[in-house]
């Protein structure tokens, strides 16, 4: 039998992935758990030189910490939810999701310059073809090209002149302390989020309740809603993480209101749905966002990427 108080975190190895699972292990400890996070590499970590669209590998981040988490080698996986695909296997479930980061990206330029300050041609670099449908809307004259690696191998690549500017996650640039390198935040009217972005999924074996009552607390129900919500529109689109679609939900005063966005790769196509609802019925608001999408051509776009 193990002790009920050990658990074990599986997570990356990467400096954003050890700042999560720290976070989670924490909080784990301060409520009087012995916690222990085991680094396991995955697909996204080896496959360093391929964009990630093109890898054609599902769950590029998530696979192999799935694989020890139903294999018992460790009890909690905690990943960046905006990589965790819509499909889980069976034996697995998202037990909490924390309180949400700041959802909106981030430019981070040489020379301080705003996006509106670029000059044309300047080489942007950005992982998500999301963000790069969506840049490429705002400014078409400029160069959005993939890079690749973690968010310090991305600034030393910007910081040696590979890149003018960088468009990433803001809630990655916060947990690494480095707010002091931004040079403009998107609004996400200008930049509509990843869908589950700056959030935080704490994954668990179904039925594994030792596990599920010591992760309850760290969960924030108004953020697993949001979440609930956006992950229903990306389902109802028959999309991943690796496609131009974005979707991001907020409370409003008479409920949850949902954002979607779907894009085509030049940015001279750009699909917008909004519609507010009820914040117990997340998946029925998604399917409406979603729906009123398909109808103004999603998935003409989407088949071409």
């Amino acid at each position: 039998m193990p002790d009920s108080k050990q658990i074990i975190i599986g997570s990356r190895g990467s400096k954003l992935a050890l700042c999560q699972a720290e976070w989670v292990r924490a909080r784990l400890m301060a409520a009087g758990y012995q916690v222990e996070i085991k680094v396991i590499k995955t697909s996204g970590d080896k496959l360093v030189d391929v964009p990630l669209p093109q890898s054609g590998v599902k769950g590029l981040f998530i696979k192999e910490i799935e694989e020890a988490l139903i294999s018992g080698k460790v009890d909690v996986a905690v990943h960046s939810l905006k990589d965790l695909p819509n499909d889980q296997p069976d034996e697995l479930c998202v037990a909490a999701v924390p309180e949400r980061e700041d959802a909106r990206d981030v430019l981070i330029a040489r020379d301080l310059k705003l996006f509106a300050q670029l000059v044309p041609g300047s080489r942007v670099g950005t992982s998500s073809l999301r963000r790069r449908s969506q840049a490429a809307h705002l400014r078409p004259d400029l160069e959005i090209i993939p890079v690749r690696g973690n968010i310090d191998t991305r600034i030393n690549k910007l910081d040696r002149g590979d890149y003018d500017a960088l468009i990433l996650a803001a809630a990655g640039a916060h947990r690494l302390g480095l707010q002091a390198r931004v040079t403009q935040y998107f609004s996400t009217e200008e930049i509509c989020p990843a869908v589950g972005q700056g959030a935080l999924a704490i994954e668990v074996r179904q039925g594994d309740t030792r596990i599920e009552r010591a992760v309850a607390k760290l969960d924030h129900p108004a953020t697993h809603q949001a979440i609930r919500a956006e992950r229903a529109t990306l389902r109802r689109l028959g999309g991943g993480c690796q496609l131009p679609i974005a979707a991001y939900a907020f409370p409003e005063a008479d409920g949850l209101r949902l954002a979607g966005v779907v894009a085509s790769l030049d940015g001279t196509r750009l699909l917008r749905a909004a519609a507010t609802g009820p914040v117990d019925d997340p998946a029925r608001l998604g399917a409406v966002v979603a729906d009123s999408l398909v109808k103004q051509g999603a998935h003409e776009i989407l088949k071409s990427v």
